[in-house]
């Protein structure tokens, strides 16, 4: 008896420690996810200041996206190799820096070197791909919930921005907003470099065993980027990614615009722009349940649907304002955006499980950087060239009809093999 009751204390203690690290990383995400998708609302008053056409200003969101996806790698190499203190401190001060010199530019170029590429640095370092491998060493059976939490950083990061963001543009400014961002990330550096970073690299005990099993199940060897691109499975992520991101970002980045366009004031576009982000994070839990219970293929079958849906629905919006279709459209595309990005990395945390995960997920975060980079330029291209959104919006319904198909072409994201990338059975999830 004294025995199993150490065991549960031992156990609850493990599961606040694990709970702890995704609240954390979650967090971080959060910030990185919701000060990148405010481009949408700063678009409007940074054209009418500059005078820029469409096509420009959504080039700095593809810039923002593009450099997003290339330092992906690099961010897991980062955090693998000089540890997550480093790696979030850096990302922080070079993030914050990148805000407080946007409020400050006076050139549309400088937009393009500080929040395309600066802010996408930092934002990769504090984002998605070191949170993912960091909880990923604490999560085994309920890794697909773990991974739908930090998914819905994209979703709640809209949700508590956009209308802030909004907020902070009609009372200081668009150049005011971004200097309130910068304050709020150069004030998270000092709590951030004092945190246990070693014991949370760590890791759960039990996991890393489990992990360290696979490896040598593998051959006893770390993942590499040279090893990951030599398996198909690896190139139907990327392309799962790369589809659903030009699908998300050829909608999302002219939203809040075509919303005013459409009849609609700016500070309800903006709610609404975050209301997508808000509907999303039910669709973004719900995924990583329904994952585990009915399969990745089933669960991007509906969510793939949903999508080109909401798109469809969206599209009617031109006619004029409709509360209906509006709710239409958040209960569509809203509730299903971001649903695939947990899909994504429980199966790369499957098949890629072991020493240099971060790597390789970074590696497959080069299809979001590529893919958004894509969709947002070639929304506000086509908008230039035809006058209107209807190209675009057919561009992002078709790019996510090539997920979908993905899924149902490739084997290995079905969910339901028991074999990783490598050929070898996995390591069992406990129940």
């Amino acid at each position: 008896m004294p025995n199993d009751t150490s065991s549960a204390i031992g156990t609850a203690a493990a599961n606040r420690r694990a709970l702890s690290v995704l609240a954390l990383c979650a967090g971080l995400n959060l910030i990185a996810r919701g000060i990148g998708e405010t481009f949408a609302i700063f678009l409007l008053p940074i054209a009418r200041e500059f005078g820029a056409d469409r096509a420009a200003l959504t080039g700095v969101y593809s810039t923002y996206m593009l450099t997003l996806g290339l330092m992906s790698p690099l961010a897991g190499f980062a955090h693998d190799r000089f540890g997550p203190r480093l790696g979030y401190g850096a990302g922080l001060l070079l993030f914050g820096t990148a805000c407080a010199l946007a409020g400050a530019m006076t050139a549309l170029w400088q937009l393009y070197l500080l929040v395309g590429i600066a802010g996408a640095v930092g934002s990769a370092l504090i984002g998605a791909v070191p949170a993912s491998s960091l909880v990923s060493r604490w999560f085994r059976a309920r890794l697909p919930s773990a991974m739908s939490v930090l998914a819905t950083a994209l979703g709640s990061g809209m949700l508590v921005f956009a209308p802030a963001t909004q907020w902070l543009i009609d009372h200081l400014g668009w150049r005011g907003a971004y200097h309130a961002f910068a304050v709020l990330l150069l004030a998270l550096f000092v709590p951030m470099m004092l945190l246990p970073w070693r014991r949370i690299a760590a890791g759960a005990p039990d996991v890393v065993a489990a992990a360290a099993a696979a490896q040598r199940t593998s051959g006893g060897r770390d993942w590499t980027i040279a090893r990951a691109l030599r398996t198909g499975v690896f190139w139907a992520l990327f392309g799962v990614i790369f589809f659903t991101s030009i699908t998300t970002y050829a909608i999302s980045v002219q939203l809040v615009a075509y919303l005013i366009e459409s009849g609609i004031t700016p500070l309800r576009a903006a709610s609404i722009f975050g209301a997508v982000g808000m509907v999303s994070i039910v669709g973004m839990m719900g995924s990583g349940v329904l994952a585990q219970r009915f399969g990745e293929r089933a669960v991007a079958t509906v969510s793939y649907t949903g999508t080109i849906a909401g798109i469809g629905v969206l599209a009617l919006l031109q006619a004029g304002p409709s509360t209906t279709l509006i709710g239409a459209f958040l209960l569509l595309f809203g509730t299903m955006q971001g649903t695939r990005g947990p899909l994504v990395a429980v199966l790369t945390a499957r098949n890629f499980a072991g020493g240099g995960m971060g790597r390789v997920y970074g590696s497959v975060l080069l299809g979001m950087g590529t893919g958004a980079a894509i969709g947002s330029w070639a929304s506000g291209t086509l908008y230039d060239l035809t006058g209107g959104y209807r190209a675009g919006f057919l561009l992002a319904a078709a790019a996510a009809a090539c997920g979908l198909l993905l899924f149902w072409t490739v084997n290995g994201l079905s969910g339901a093999s028991g074999r990783s990338a490598s050929g070898v059975p996995r390591v069992s999830d406990r129940s």
